[in-house]
């Protein structure tokens, strides 16, 4: 057996890390003392400590200064919602006034398809993937039905060739092109959620922009996990969530990318709110909506500063960590021995779904179990009972997400000893 891969190996890689540091930066479950192997940063992130003391600072001038709050103190809170967009920016690979913090992940997929999908008697589909998830495949059927569009007609479904568990970038492609003459919108995922495959994103919208076909992306599992470079790739707009990868809290603030050539359009349809007009003449209070120059622009309601607070901490963090380039040198090297030692203790009696590829993987692996006995629900429970934690999706698949920022090498070697007594059981 190699030694890297023993228990012992496993602790001489996290002493070698050079982000180890940053595990301490965060609240790690424990049983009994024992802290947790928790692999599910793909779906809620751990807190960092430093969130509470953020919050705290909120709370503090919120006591001592009331309303002025808005002005008085470093950050004011007029400026957080620019201060914070403008850090999420570096991780997205956006322009400053690209980006915006506001809403939830679906919130701002409906008031980016309010904008972008603009059906005409020829083109009124909506590509997306077969898998996508479930809200995306709610908002899009909600938008054809409110645009008098039947969902069984203007959905066109893009799903594996035969026999495949992930869709390629050709035959996504090929897709396109078949039906270019009738699509109005493409809203594909960066990262897709149950199978943890990473989509060829800049070369797919190369051919949307070659014929003319909005297109955007739900970046849910691939903002904080892969380096994304969402203006030179040239997309129309992405939206994405901060509570997975991005770890700041749940049910926290999304992110959305609108691109500069539609961000710095004041005439683009879109449903407005007044915290979206220009920020020299909001204060006036005039009917009349002027939009900011940026994806500012496309806000509604003044932002809730207790919901900006955790992201402008966990921004900090990302910011330390040297960027996502820094996280995904440390992924490569996780996900190799995660692969290895998976091949070395299990075999064959568990599957990887998620590509090996290193640039169409992201921090997940996703895993069927195949081993007489013991089905994958089984499997994960047990893991649960071992304070090892995943989590499962219908209908056969146990998603194990190890994060650079937090999690170690022993954790996963600690997982794969546990997934082996599992199946053993």
């Amino acid at each position: 057996m190699n030694p890297i891969l023993s228990h012992s190996g496993a602790q001489e890689l996290d002493q070698k890390d050079p982000l180890r540091r940053f595990r301490d930066e965060f609240l790690m479950p424990q049983t009994d003392g024992i802290t947790d192997v928790y692999f599910v940063g793909n779906s809620l992130g751990l807190q960092p400590r430093r969130i509470a003391e953020q919050l705290q600072t909120v709370l503090d001038r919120w006591h001592r200064s009331g309303v002025h709050g808005h002005f008085d103190g470093e950050p004011a809170w007029m400026n957080l919602p620019e201060i914070v967009s403008t850090a999420m920016a570096g991780i997205v690979g956006a322009l400053p006034h690209e980006v915006v913090v506001m809403n939830t992940l679906t919130v701002n997929l409906h008031l980016m398809m309010a904008t972008f999908y603009q059906p005409t008697a020829g083109r009124h589909k909506i590509l997306i993937e077969e898998h996508a998830f479930p809200s995306d495949h709610q908002a899009v059927a909600s938008h054809l039905q409110m645009r008098s569009q039947s969902p069984e007609q203007s959905m066109v479904i893009v799903k594996p060739a035969a026999g495949e568990a992930t869709i390629s970038a050709e035959h996504v492609i090929d897709t396109i092109r078949r039906h270019q003459d009738s699509l109005a919108l493409i809203l594909l995922p960066g990262v897709q959620y149950y199978t943890g495959q990473v989509f060829d994103m800049p070369r797919i919208t190369a051919v949307a922009r070659e014929l003319n076909i909005p297109i955007g992306f739900d970046l849910a599992h691939a903002a904080g996990n892969i380096p994304l470079q969402l203006h030179d790739w040239d997309m129309d707009f992405a939206c994405w969530c901060t509570y997975k990868y991005m770890n700041s809290g749940p049910g926290a603030l999304g992110g959305c990318f609108i691109h500069e050539r539609h961000a710095t359009n004041q005439d683009l349809p879109r449903l407005a709110g007044w915290w979206g007009h220009e920020r020299s003449t909001r204060f006036q209070m005039r009917p009349e909506f002027v939009p900011s120059v940026s994806a500012q622009g496309w806000q509604l309601s003044n932002p809730p500063i207790l919901a900006l607070a955790p992201i402008y901490a966990s921004l900090q963090l990302f910011d330390e960590a040297e960027g996502i380039q820094s996280l995904r040198s440390k992924w490569r090297r996780m996900d190799g021995y995660f692969r290895e030692l998976l091949a070395q203790q299990l075999g064959d009696r568990v599957r990887i779904l998620t590509p090996n590829s290193p640039i169409e993987c992201g921090c997940q692996l996703s895993l069927e179990v195949h081993h007489e006995g013991n089905s994958g629900r089984q499997t994960y429970e047990r893991l649960s009972n071992c304070s090892v934690h995943t989590d499962w999706r219908e209908p056969n698949v146990i998603r194990a997400a190890p994060v650079p920022l937090y999690n170690s090498f022993e954790d996963i070697w600690r997982f794969v000893d546990s997934l082996a007594t599992c199946l053993d059981a």
